[in-house]
């Protein structure tokens, strides 16, 4: 079944925030996911590369969760303040340290002791403060502003960018040396359109989630929206997504979503967006992954493929079997069998909600 990740419900939420859901339904999602769960049971330093609105807070969060850390989650935006200011926020001042600094002030790192600290658009930290962040890792202690004397720390780093940073390394713009020691577990998030099967699932999600505090009851999409989700670009990814989906269910009529209702700028294609991707055939992209999964070990291979197969098909038809069994080539008795075995839909046939 699909795995969804959201983000607390909180007035102070970090600067960072770009996606307040991420699901794993997609079988390219699903191979990620088991990969940031064995990165999370480590306590490397991770580097969570990805298009802005493809969840990397979500996924640092997750890793925080799975890693079994005390300690509080501290997310931040290194992009959000002046080079002046980020320095005392990380590493913290004294009193006197520096004009207006008129008490001595913990910084994140020390906030974070014990717990995880995500810092999100490494690649906007400046090349001064980029030394002193490699010097805080090796030492695994930090000196605040004004002070002697260092503070040990017990802190995770789990770092994120939108930007290419061996490009960045290339131009000198970023340390080659905090490059290696940022990435040693790196995670690549895809953007939305390359993991279609999301897609439904989540706005699904955002249709129930908005819906419910706008008191509309029983939300659905209508087949041609569904169709017009699945073929747009989503160049601004999930957060994208949750946009068009509640000025969807403001302007409609109703509770049911048609496509005229989606505001989608341009409605570029997904398959214009995708020039990108490796150019080899499907089935030869599904056997690598295939081959990806059996040398890491994959358990229960032929029954996760064979759910992730009727899932999909399931979702991508909306719901509808015999619109599934059609996809799949098979007859809707053996998809109905199918979906049973899997738990997708219950033993009268109603659908069951992941």
């Amino acid at each position: 079944m699909s795995t969804l990740l959201t983000l607390p419900d909180s007035a102070g939420a970090a600067l960072s925030i770009r996606a307040k859901a991420l699901l794993f339904h997609d079988p390219l999602s699903a191979t990620l996911l088991a990969h940031i769960e064995r990165v999370a049971r480590s306590d490397a330093t991770a580097l969570i590369i990805g298009e802005t609105g493809t969840g990397k807070e979500l996924v640092a969060r997750h890793i925080h969760a799975q890693s079994g850390r005390r300690g509080p989650f501290i997310a931040v935006n290194c992009g959000a303040f002046s080079e002046t200011l980020i320095d005392a926020e990380l590493f913290g001042h004294e009193s006197g340290a520096f004009t207006g600094a008129t008490h001595a002030r913990a910084g994140w790192f020390e906030a974070a002791n014990g717990g995880t600290l995500f810092l999100d658009e490494i690649g906007d930290l400046p090349k001064a403060l980029q030394v002193k962040l490699l010097r805080v890792l090796q030492e695994r202690q930090v000196t605040r502003l004004g002070a002697r004397k260092p503070v040990a720390l017990d802190v995770r780093l789990v770092a994120a960018t939108n930007v290419d940073l061996q490009k960045a390394v290339a131009a000198d713009h970023f340390r080659t040396d905090l490059y290696y020691r940022l990435s040693v577990a790196p995670i690549t998030l895809p953007p939305l359109h390359q993991r279609p099967g999301d897609i439904l699932p989540l706005a699904r999600h955002f249709l129930q989630r908005y819906a419910h505090g706008m008191g509309i009851e029983n939300p659905s999409l209508a087949p041609d929206t569904c169709a017009a989700l699945l073929a747009y670009a989503w160049p601004g990814n999930i957060r994208e997504l949750e946009n068009v989906i509640h000025y969807a269910l403001i302007v409609s009529a109703g509770p049911h979503i048609r496509a005229a209702d989606l505001n989608l700028a341009g409605a570029v294609k997904r398959q214009h967006a995708d020039e990108g991707r490796a150019a080899r055939a499907p089935l030869e992209r599904l056997e690598a992954l295939f081959e990806d999964m059996m040398h890491g070990g994959e358990l229960e291979l032929y029954e996760k493929v064979e759910a992730c197969l009727v899932r999909t098909a399931y979702a991508w038809c909306d719901q509808n079997q015999v619109q599934t069994a059609r996809a799949l080539g098979i007859t809707r008795n053996v998809v109905r069998t199918q979906l049973k075995r899997f738990g997708f839909i219950s033993s009268d046939g109603e659908t069951v909600n992941a």
